[in-house]
């Protein structure tokens, strides 16, 4: 198994742990940062860690800052990304097993690195249960689709902005 991992100055320490304790579990971890001594927005290395995911580089991403909130808002962004912030072993379990978490986000402000680790270890232990919580996630993919809006550039954008202009004054 192979997981990506990111973090922010916040979720640092947690992280070095958890790449530690994923190692001696032999899964292979791509860190995608930060290092030690750096201030960083969460965004900046959280996405590196989602994109590649997406790309299928690896199979499921860790992501950390201080409270696992910030970067589980920039994951669910990406369009099949189900990111989940989990706190205990039961948000782990159910965070897998009905919502079939494909990103788990934690907390180094509010997370012990024993408690973390299991938290880690269930996620990757648990299986989605599928059935019920299958026709629910399909049912979230639909509004996915039918809601995430392609990218355009900003040169593009106050293109379109002009003419949804000039036809106003039309």
């Amino acid at each position: 198994m192979r997981l990506g991992v990111a973090s922010d100055h916040a979720g640092y320490d947690l992280k070095k742990a958890i790449i530690d304790y994923l190692r001696s579990l032999g899964v292979e971890v791509i860190d995608f940062g930060c290092g030690p001594d750096e201030t960083v927005d969460y965004v900046d290395y959280g996405s590196k860690a989602i994109e590649s995911l997406l790309r299928g580089e690896c199979v499921r991403a860790i992501l950390f800052c201080g409270t696992g909130l910030g970067m589980a808002i920039l994951a669910n962004k990406y369009p099949g990304i189900r990111a989940t912030p989990c706190w205990d072993e039961f948000t782990a379990r159910v965070s897998r097993s009905h919502n079939n978490s494909n990103c788990l986000t934690l907390g180094g402000r509010v997370l012990d690195v024993d408690k973390a680790k299991q938290i880690v270890a269930i996620w990757l232990e648990t299986e989605f249960e599928g059935g019920r919580h299958e026709r629910r996630l399909n049912k979230i993919s639909v509004i996915e689709k039918n809601n995430f809006k392609k990218i355009i550039s900003p040169s593009n954008l106050i293109k379109e902005r002009s003419n949804a202009f000039l036809r106003r004054k039309s």
